[in-house]
């Protein structure tokens, strides 16, 4: 079971996908479970392994879901008595040491244009892996973004060539309402876990309307961050490149 939770773990990043692993690291007197128990806690409550059942591992679950959306580890002690804060009749007692294990989330930008470059710097910074799209190889290049991944090919072309899972991100920042036309079809096509775009109201509607046309749905629309970033009047690329990150960061620590 120990090495399975392992090779769990090591899939979950490979797809993008957050957890908390979970170890009794202390167990003295009666307790359900020898140190050394592991078990994994997904994003959706759901779980591998076991630290004891009930009582204990319902409070260890809510606890490693918080320390997965802050990030980080906490060390937790639960004395299994009736007098013990969860009422239960073990005799024992246990501490639980709770870690995230966050997996490097990739960022797509599809557009290499003013504001894809501040963003992808800053996203780096954060822990992002980036790779930047644009038909353009003047603009997509090592050169420009040192930092991150390039591809200087269509947009309908990159689709084909990466795999966006549901713990990746999507910002669409093309040089035209056609790219972000295009851009958005492939995106909403993906279980990406944000969906950005870039434009006015009026421009993201005509985008919405000509992919109703192609069997899109205001479901599929409710998706979209559009217009995307937080609201903080921002007016420079680097001031939208920060509005648009600090979306990004809600959306991955659960707060939008």
């Amino acid at each position: 079971m120990q090495k399975d939770i392992y090779v769990e773990l090591a899939r979950m990043n490979a797809e993008g996908l957050d957890a908390a692993l979970c170890t009794v690291i202390s167990a003295s007197g009666s307790t359900p479970r020898e140190e050394g128990a592991k078990m994994i806690v997904r994003t959706d409550g759901s779980i591998m392994g076991t630290i004891g059942g009930g009582a204990i591992e319902k409070a260890a679950i809510k606890e490693a879901l918080e320390v997965i959306r802050k990030g980080g580890a906490q060390k937790l002690e639960y004395k299994l008595n009736t007098n013990g804060e969860l009422g239960m009749i073990c005799g024992g007692d246990t501490e639980v040491f709770i870690e995230a294990v966050l997996a490097t989330p990739n960022l797509y930008i599809f557009g290499a244009g003013h504001i894809a470059l501040p963003l992808s710097q800053m996203a780096v910074m954060v822990g992002f892996k980036v790779t930047v799209i644009d038909e353009r190889p003047e603009f997509a290049n090592e050169e420009r973004f040192s930092q991150a991944n390039t591809m200087a090919i269509e947009i309908h072309e990159a689709y084909q060539r990466i795999s966006i899972g549901k713990g990746d991100y999507i910002v669409i920042v093309t040089h035209g309402h056609k790219g972000d036309g295009v851009a958005l079809e492939g995106a909403l096509k993906t279980t990406a876990k944000y969906i950005g775009m870039i434009g006015s109201q009026s421009k993201n509607k005509a985008v919405y309307e000509r992919l109703t046309n192609k069997g899109f749905t205001e479901s599929d629309f409710s998706r979209v961050y559009a217009p995307i970033g937080v609201r903080i009047h921002a007016q420079t690329p680097e001031e939208i490149a920060v509005a648009i990150l600090a979306e990004i960061i809600s959306v991955r620590r659960g707060e939008l």
